[in-house]
Formats: C-alpha cells, sequence, structure tokens
C-alpha cells in the first residue's frame, strides 16, 4: 500500500539511519507478518518462531547499551514499535515485554551479575522475559499489591499472584515485584524455581496473538542474590513502565496508519451507485480526519523520542502521547471498521483487530483515566487520584 498518511513531510524530520531501521522493520513486517496474522489471531496464537528474525532485526533490548544489546536511539526504538504495531499490537507488544520491561528492569536495576547472566540471552532471543507487577486486585494501584517477599536466613521466600503478565507461559525469567518489610522490591526469579506456576489467559477478543497470563508464586525460595539491588520502591517498576508506555506512543499510530491505509484502498475499490466510495465527500471528510490525527500523533512521539534521546523526556510527557495517541488510534481504527461495512468484520481486513488490540493497550500501562490524573495533577498541582 502506497502510504499517503504523510501529509507534511514527516520523513524529512528522520535521519537516514532512523529511515534504514524504519525500512528494514518494516519490510519484516510486510513479509512474515502481514500475511500470517489473521491466522495467529484467530488461532489465539503467538509465534515463537519469528523470534529469532526479531532478534535479528535488533529489536530484543533495541534502546540497551552493552551487554550485547543493539544500543539504537529512542526515536529508532518508536519507528520500529510503529511498524510492529502496523502488523499486530500483539508481536509489537512482545518487544515491550522482553525489552521494554523484564530487559529494562535488568539493566536499569541489576547487579553486574544479573545484566551479564541474562542481557545477552534475551538480547539473542535464546532467552525470554516477562514483568509481574499486576496483580487481580491491584491493576492502576500497584503500591497495594499482595504480593509479599520476607526473609529466612539469607534467603528470601516470595508468595502472591499475578495477572495480565505477558509472556509468562514461555518465558525462562520473571521480573517479580513483591511487598517487603521495607517497601516494594524486585526479584529476578528464573520461571524452573519451583512454587512458580503461569497459566495463560484464554477466550480473550483482543490481543490474540499475544501471550497474558496468571502467576501464582507459592513458598518461592530465592536467594539474596536475586533481588534487584537499584530498585527501591515503585520508582523502580515505574521507571521499567515508562519505557513502555514510550513505545505505545509510536505503536498506536502504526495500527492506525495500517486502518487508515486498509480503508482507503477499500473505498478506491469499492462501488457504490455507480463510482468509488471514496469519490463521495463524507468518505473524504474521514479519511482527511484520520490522516490528520495520524499526522499530529506521529509528530508529537517523535517530539517525545527526540527529548528522550537528549536525556529530557519527563513522566508527565510520557502521558500526554500515551493518552492522546492511544484515544486518537482506536477511533480511527473504529471509523476505518465503519467504512468496510460488513466485510470489516472479518479478519480480512485489519481495522477491527486493531481496534480491538487497542482496547488492551490503551488499558494497559496506565489507563485512559490514570494519565489524566497524572496530567490533571502537573497541570493544576493537585493530586486527584483518591
Amino acid at each position: 500500500m502506497t502510504d499517503t498518511s504523510d501529509l507534511i513531510g514527516i520523513d524529512t524530520l528522520l535521519t537516514p539511519e532512523e529511515l534504514v531501521v524504519r525500512e528494514k522493520v518494516r519490510g519484516f513486517v510486510d513479509s512474515d507478518i502481514k500475511p500470517n496474522i489473521a491466522g495467529w489471531y484467530e488461532r489465539a496464537e503467538f509465534p515463537l518462531e519469528i523470534v529469532p528474525r526479531m532478534a535479528e532485526l535488533g529489536l530484543l533490548g533495541m534502546h540497551i547499551k552493552g551487554y550485547g544489546c543493539p544500543g539504537r536511539s529512542s526515536v529508532e526504538y518508536g519507528l520500529a514499535a510503529l511498524e510492529l504495531e502496523a502488523g499486530d499490537s500483539g508481536l509489537r507488544t512482545f518487544v515491550s515485554v522482553q525489552g521494554s520491561l523484564a530487559m529494562s528492569a535488568i539493566a536499569k536495576h541489576g547487579s553486574e551479575e544479573q545484566k551479564l547472566e541474562w542481557l545477552p540471552r534475551m538480547a539473542a532471543g535464546t532467552a525470554i522475559g516477562c514483568f509481574g507487577l499486576t496483580e487481580p486486585s491491584a491493576g492502576s494501584d500497584p503500591g497495594n499489591m499482595l504480593t509479599f517477599a520476607k526473609r529466612d536466613g539469607d534467603d528470601w521466600i516470595l508468595n502472591g499472584s499475578k495477572r495480565w503478565i505477558g509472556l509468562a507461559s514461555v518465558a525462562q525469567v520473571a521480573i517479580i515485584w513483591a511487598m517487603t518489610d521495607d517497601g516494594v522490591r524486585g526479584f529476578v526469579v528464573p520461571t524452573g524455581t519451583p512454587g512458580f506456576k503461569a497459566t495463560p489467559i484464554e477466550q480473550k477478543l483482543s490481543m490474540r496473538a499475544s501471550i497474558q497470563c496468571d502467576i501464582e508464586l507459592t513458598d518461592i525460595r530465592l536467594p539474596a542474590s536475586a533481588m534487584l539491588p537499584n530498585a527501591k520502591g515503585l520508582r523502580g517498576p515505574f521507571e521499567c513502565l515508562n519505557e513502555a508506555r514510550y513505545g505505545i506512543i509510536w505503536g498506536a499510530m502504526g495500527a492506525a496508519r495500517d486502518s487508515f491505509l486498509t480503508a482507503r484502498d477499500y473505498s478506491q475499490q469499492r462501488m457504490q451507485f455507480g463510482k468509488p466510495l471514496a469519490g463521495y465527500q463524507l468518505t473524504q471528510e474521514k479519511l482527511v480526519n484520520m490522516a490528520l490525527e495520524i499526522n499530529k500523533g506521529t509528530l508529537l512521539a517523535l517530539q517525545l523520542g527526540r527529548l528522550k534521546d537528549a536525556g529530557v523526556l519527563q513522566p508527565h510527557q510520557i502521558s500526554v502521547g500515551k493518552l492522546n495517541n492511544c484515544r486518537e488510534a482506536i477511533k480511527i481504527c473504529r471509523d476505518a471498521r465503519a467504512m468496510l461495512g460488513g466485510n470489516g468484520i472479518t479478519l480480512d481486513y485489519s481495522p477491527l483487530r486493531h481496534a480491538n488490540n487497542l482496547e488492551s493497550v490503551r488499558t494497559y500501562e496506565g489507563t485512559d483515566e490514570v494519565h489524566t490524573l497524572i496530567l490533571g495533577n502537573h497541570i493544576t498541582g493537585i493530586p486527584a487520584f483518591r
């Protein structure tokens, strides 16, 4: 599909290196993901066979430097996330869980031994990680988590449960956040440890080409060396969540762009009352409104990426991008589905799949409401979370 979504020459704001990264990932999505995604989605199957190719493209731990990681820029990572989500949100989520959450936790907060043990394997795709923060009763309020780690001599004993944990059933290592007598701490937990059980959540209506799990932690015994030494309190997991939220800002625009292009192409071919749908004013208005929001959302993502690469990106700015781009992307995908009529409810076309996926993307890493309150606090100086 020829991309007519860039109305203002956004490509001219990208460096040659950034364009090369984008085109490599776009080519991978076009050749390996788009021809297969309808089947994966219908079967609720995550294709583990694409993980080595993702590693080969440098998509795992893409923004992390050293330890065998690619060390690319924030903008390059964002462009990759956009292209991956043009294929499917679930496949972009794999890269996010692996790199922005699990690998970032180790890179930001881990010991040298933990980094050497896990990061090279995770970058190569030979080890998969997951990130256990959310619980059945503690999603937007992780400060009230019930999972608890207590000391037993030099060891730690973990008990509790986690929910909606991406990749847990196929992971070799889990980053588990638990309350202790000294506040929230993170632990590096090999998933083969006795007492660790991950069960995939089934019958999902969203993110079907992805894996989310319940985790049960029963008397898991860990050595003192399993603790992430540099993460204390909720700031530890939140720093990782901000990495994931940043990728979503870009990714949502990929789902929106793919839906826009699908609706545009369909409207040019579908004949109604003697002429193509694209020849009607109402259709053109819908396409124009979609393209405008894609341009604005991509510019927003790029600005935040430049700030991140400069080391000055602020948490509330991430909330601006996550709130705006998810909200606009899901509207674009729904409008694109409507333009396809009855054909739009089949997996022959991508917009409804994207819209369903974005119901999850809009929810995880902070709901609309949470990001609204973050921004409200920034604007007024008054926290209104309670």
